[in-house]
């Protein structure tokens, strides 16, 4: 009876999968709202004994299944992204906005929240770091209602460009803040294995924080313009993009994965900037349309599945070791932190600057603040720190965590579509 049930409800929620992004469109209410709501409905099944949809007694199942989650996401954003970024130094200004939010504000946003999980909450302090870097990532998966649409291949190389400025910003950050949050959480793992900061610390900064980084960027590019040109510039019969199979976007993500692991470098990095480098190959091919249009219903089952199984864990147990100073690292995280730390770094001094690639007006500027979804990202890193290492409180870590991916999912869901919608009005009225 109760496996009977359970599969009606995965059905049915496979169902919603198809016809609720459609269904919610516009109104102030968002598909991934209504799945983690009906998650929880199945976690509320007597299940039998011994049975549990806690990611905490199944760390690695979790951590595998976020982590597919998070590929594909990543690689969906990157080829969205219509602004190119090459070696050109023109184009690097133009994602000044993305830079500003991932080299300021995330490190501000996880030295506050790692500062909140000590003196609010209690948390050891390896534990208050690891949260910090967990919820330090905005989502590229549950941030669909703020992202750009997808690649546009209908105008001109020289004129094709993003014309939403907010929704660059939240994609390209989403994209890229995945990858870049991991030297912060292998700097938790240093301090829980103890020792003085100066013990750890400068190969932390050497390796982990540049060297790493610098690998995962470096082999993102080499394997994208290595699979850019089996698309696109390979010998007609083996060119992939002449022959319409866009199934190469699949490989694309687990190359780049699997070679950034191997080269030691952050692999998720490697995932989006192959992508991006894919993108910036002749982008005005009909192929980046198809190759988006696979990857975007790979992204949509993967998310369906881990939107569901947020749900039932936040009504099967996860939220047991919720307290009141935990919960309000949530709070003070989703409305205080995340928005004034983006918004001071996005700060801009002249008012020409308010216009133009990679420049946000005042109003523009609030909504890329307010707007840090969080979500997939912070399961796997916690799912990924707690297989492999036993972190005091990783109970109550969990719960926080939890309790903010649920918070974030409420508040920004029902915010996305009223707040974009009148900036997209208000952009409209302006070019009018």
């Amino acid at each position: 009876m109760v496996e009977g049930l359970t599969f009606l409800l995965l059905g049915i929620g496979l169902l919603l999968g198809v016809v609720l992004p459609n269904l919610v469109a516009g109104r102030a209410i968002s598909a991934p709202l209504v799945l983690v709501a009906f998650g929880g409905l199945i976690g509320l099944l007597p299940f039998p004994d011994g049975v549990s949809l806690s990611p905490l007694d199944h760390p690695e199942i979790t951590q595998h299944i976020s982590e597919i989650t998070v590929l594909i996401a990543l690689t969906g954003v990157g080829l969205a992204l219509d602004r190119p970024l090459t070696w050109a130094r023109s184009t690097w200004r133009r994602w000044s906005t993305t830079w500003r939010l991932i080299f300021i504000a995330m490190p501000l946003t996880i030295a506050a929240t790692a500062w909140l999980g000590w003196w609010v909450a209690g948390l050891a302090p390896a534990t208050a770091l690891l949260l910090a870097a967990a919820l330090a990532p905005t989502d590229p998966v549950l941030a669909a209602d703020v992202q750009v649409e997808g690649p546009t291949t209908d105008q001109h190389p020289d004129e094709l460009d993003e014309e939403d400025e907010v929704r660059f910003a939240l994609t390209s950050e989403a994209g890229l803040n995945d990858g870049a949050a991991f030297p912060f959480l292998y700097a938790a793992i240093a301090v829980l294995a103890g020792g003085s900061i100066w013990s750890w610390a400068p190969q932390w900064i050497a390796w982990d924080l540049i060297a790493r980084t610098v690998i995962g960027v470096v082999v993102g590019w080499i394997v994208g313009m290595a699979l850019a040109r089996i698309a696109f510039r390979a010998p007609k019969n083996l060119r992939v993009s002449r022959l319409g199979d866009p199934l190469l976007v699949v490989a694309a993500p687990f190359i780049s994965y699997g070679l950034g692991e191997i080269a030691q470098g952050w692999a998720f990095l490697s995932v989006f900037v192959c992508a991006v480098t894919m993108r910036s190959a002749d982008p005005t091919h009909e192929y980046h349309e198809a190759m988006h249009g696979v990857i975007e219903r790979l992204e949509r089952l993967f998310t369906l599945v881990m939107l569901l199984l947020i749900g039932a864990s936040l009504t099967n147990g996860l939220l047991g070791d919720l307290t009141l100073s935990g919960a309000a690292i949530g709070v003070l995280l989703v409305f205080v932190v995340r928005p004034v730390v983006a918004w001071i770094s996005l700060w801009q001094r002249k008012a020409q600057d308010f216009s133009g690639p990679g420049h946000l007006g005042p109003r523009e500027r609030i909504a890329v603040a307010f707007f840090g979804v969080r979500g997939i990202g912070t399961i796997y890193y916690l799912a990924y720190a707690t297989a492999h290492h036993d972190f005091p409180g990783s109970d109550r870590l969990w719960s926080i965590a939890a309790f903010t991916i649920a918070l974030s999912v409420v508040v920004h869901g029902v915010a996305a579509s009223p707040m974009v919608g009148r900036l997209d009005r208000m952009r409209g009225a302006a070019a009018a």
